[in-house]
């Protein structure tokens, strides 16, 4: 963290620039809920939740745990919300093991020498089970049993990945890897998951660059106003290209780093490098400079 004071002004407001930002933030956060019908009243008992979870751990005083009147006085959530919140346990945020098994399959597949062509894409991979012959260690038998150690059977991991758009069957029969599939096409539970892991580090990092955090978290983005719709698809092609390869270079790297550090103490650190593209029509009220910017 940083030792820069927090910019709140002298009237005990918080910075209206700050305030403005939150709300931008929170609209599309509120159009999802709207369509899944969570309502204000659900989301004020989440917020008690959370109020109470992030400065029981991240407000402790000389590291101590801070009193359910300490929590009152810094969030404003009744002392007796306080009590009760702090009882209760949410596994909300694990991640489940089917996503966390894909996850990794898609890891090795893309960043493993022994399951990517001269040019460095994903190959088609024959399975094994199924009596196709294969090159050693290249069929998609092979690639599951590295990952789980013969703890699940690729066919039902297949049957899954076909079942959300993650892979296809070509004519040969061969597995082929849906290039996007760092996000699945289908399964809602897997983009939600995703959703709120990917869009909680992002926001993390942007959090502790105002907060002044050294070294700053590399946050920044391309946007212009001003383009047809012509051009706009045109660059969402081109972006998705770029972002693409950037994921496949930068997990091939961390990949290789992970393996590593499996010899070495204190290998308890993670990292998040995510792309994002989007594209809507210009609003007259936006004030956004076009070019580059940090975020």
């Amino acid at each position: 963290m940083s030792d820069t004071p927090n910019p709140v002004n002298v009237s005990g407001q918080p910075p209206a620039t700050l305030v403005n930002a939150i709300r931008k933030l929170l609209r599309p956060l509120v159009r999802l809920m709207l369509t899944f019908q969570i309502t204000y009243p659900f989301v004020i008992n989440l917020l008690k939740a959370i109020y109470v979870e992030v400065a029981e751990e991240e407000f402790k005083v000389a590291g101590k745990r801070p009193s359910d009147s300490r929590i009152n006085l810094l969030t404003g959530v009744h002392r007796k919300d306080v009590k009760r919140l702090r009882t209760e346990t949410d596994d909300a945020l694990r991640m489940p093991r089917n996503i966390s098994i894909g996850a990794q399959l898609i890891a090795v597949w893309l960043g493993s020498e022994q399951f990517l062509d001269a040019q460095g894409a994903p190959l088609s991979l024959p399975l094994r089970s199924a009596g196709i012959i294969k090159k050693d260690g290249q069929s998609f038998d092979d690639l599951v049993e590295l990952v789980c150690k013969q703890d699940i059977r690729p066919r039902v991991i297949l049957d899954e990945w076909l079942n959300i758009g993650v892979a296809t069957l070509d004519s040969e029969n061969r597995v082929t890897l849906n290039t996007g599939a760092f996000t699945p096409a289908s399964g809602f539970e897997e983009k939600a998951f995703f959703f709120g892991k990917n869009i909680h580090d992002h926001i993390s990092a942007s959090t502790l660059n105002l907060l002044g955090h050294r070294p700053s978290y590399f946050d920044r983005s391309v946007y212009y106003d001003n383009l047809t719709k012509a051009s706009v698809l045109q660059l969402s092609q081109f972006a998705n290209e770029v972002g693409m390869g950037a994921l496949t270079s930068v997990n091939k790297r961390a990949l290789a780093l992970q393996k590593q550090d499996q010899t070495k103490p204190h290998h308890h650190f993670r990292m998040n490098f995510g792309v994002f593209n989007f594209n809507a029509e210009h609003k007259s009220e936006d004030t956004d400079v076009e070019g580059e910017q940090d975020a």
